[in-house]
């Protein structure tokens, strides 16, 4: 298999095997052993562990950047907040595990001691996609590893060269076998899914494959989580600051090619101030910078591979509507979409009801909030809406009937906060939340303890 550059796909990056069911059962068979001599150690310990791979992750953080720059054309100043972000995140988790990790209860016997305490899942099985080629991973290994986890990461092809970077300096502070790398597609991902001892699995990507591992965790007793993307809303009321609120979700929309799960998909507008953010958006999008990814400059980039631009074109002419701008591919041998806005009447158009994760938003009309409201939540998923207004009573209960899994005011979709969970409701989110003091619940499972003098 081959890894390539998405802005010159002539640019190889590296090539790697599939490791398939042999590999797999290799992996988990050193994570196995692993586990006792690393589940063991003192979360004292463990979290001195996640310093240091933090330490030697910032010092070479502008090498990471570069390779995620080049391997999924992520734009520069992106991925340099992407390892800044990674970095933090080991630091948090590092001292997050010296946190309380059981309860004392009152016995039946006053001189017994009932105690409800935490211990590690076991091998943590985690899938990981290309677009956050460092801080996904990072975000799911960090609390595995901090509460006494071992770790079989498979990541997407397209950033596996990213990942084995990632591995060289994660596994110079662990013991051997607890962190383990297993390269490939689906030959790879589905014994790891399905191995009797992987004891969770934890998977972000797409709706179609995260149901499919969902039903194969559950299906044999073990632990999942699945977070699937999502066709998130900015809601713009009347009173908003439409200056903020078109550069916030022009950039939220078509920034990195619209390739985040957490990106603006639709923009609906109350009816007063439609026209005027209409025009504003078409002019904020129109003036993002789609260059070569290394440039400083670069807000767009381009998509991951020929069959994601090609499947972006294809939707666009399947869903007609008016193209506000955009909608053709860029005179140039890497895989660029123009920046695409398009007004679509019918909330029913695929535009406004499918994930395109391409740089693709589709603009709604509606009449008033409660419409709007109606229309944000007329999706099969719930990962992030936004709402933009001046008034703090419909910012307060809009809030409150979003269905989504995160709620910002004023703020773009895009970027979430890791020390707070993270996830869909409806159909992108299975399972615990990650990230955050939620991270935990999914990496530890509650022994209790009766003792007896």
């Amino acid at each position: 298999m081959k890894s390539i550059n998405p802005h010159q796909p002539s640019d190889v990056i590296g090539e790697f095997e599939e490791a398939g069911q042999g590999g797999v059962e290799e992996a988990v068979a050193r994570a196995r052993e692993a586990f006792f001599e690393w589940s063991e150690q003192s979360a004292v310990f463990r979290g001195h562990t996640l310093a240091q791979i933090a330490d030697e992750m910032e010092e070479r953080a502008e090498e990471l950047a570069q390779l995620t720059v080049r391997e999924v054309g992520k734009p520069l100043g992106e991925a340099r907040a992407e390892l800044s972000r990674a970095v933090a995140i080991l630091r948090y988790y590092a001292q997050l595990v010296l946190a309380p990790d059981g309860e004392t209860y009152p016995a039946t016997q006053s001189t017994d001691w009932l105690i409800a305490r935490r211990y590690p899942a076991g091998v943590c099985g985690l899938l990981t996609p290309w677009n956050f080629p460092v801080a996904i991973p990072v975000w799911k290994a960090a609390p595995a590893l901090g509460y006494g986890n071992t770790v079989v990461l498979k990541p997407a092809p397209e950033s596996t060269v990213t990942a084995q970077m990632l591995t060289e300096i994660v596994t110079k502070y662990l013991p051997e076998g607890a962190f383990q790398l297993v390269t490939g597609d689906a030959e790879t991902g589905e014994p790891l899914v399905n191995h009797p001892d992987v004891a969770a699995v934890s998977f972000t990507g797409s709706t179609e494959v995260g149901r499919i591992v969902a039903q194969q965790v559950v299906g044999r007793g073990a632990k999942v989580q699945c977070e699937m993307g999502g066709q998130n809303p900015s809601v713009v009321l009347t009173g908003a600051d439409l200056d903020n609120a078109s550069q916030t979700i022009a950039y939220a929309a078509m920034g990195y090619a619209g390739q985040k799960c957490t990106a603006t998909s639709r923009v609906i507008v109350e009816d007063a101030v439609y026209e005027d953010m209409r025009d504003r958006l078409v002019a904020t999008v129109e003036s993002l910078e789609v260059v070569d990814p290394e440039n400083e400059s670069c807000q767009v980039g381009p998509l991951i591979d020929k069959a994601s631009r090609e499947s972006a074109l294809s939707a666009l002419e399947r869903a007609g509507g008016n193209m506000l701008t955009g909608g053709k591919q860029l005179d140039s041998d890497g895989f660029y979409l123009e920046p695409t806005l398009v007004e679509v009447e019918d909330p029913g158009n695929p535009l406004a009801q499918e994930e395109v994760f391409a740089p693709v938003t589709a603009l709604l009309r509606v009449g008033s909030a409660e419409e709007a409201v109606r229309l944000a939540n007329d999706v099969r998923q719930g990962l992030v809406a936004a709402v933009f207004t001046n008034d703090l009573d419909k910012a307060m209960n809009l809030a409150g009937r979003l269905e989504a899994g995160l709620v910002r005011v004023n703020a773009s979709t895009s970027g979430v906060d890791y020390h707070v969970p993270f996830g869909g409701s409806k159909e992108p989110g299975i399972g615990p939340k990650e990230q955050g003091l939620a991270a935990r619940d999914f990496y530890t499972e509650t022994r209790t303890l009766l003792i007896s003098p």
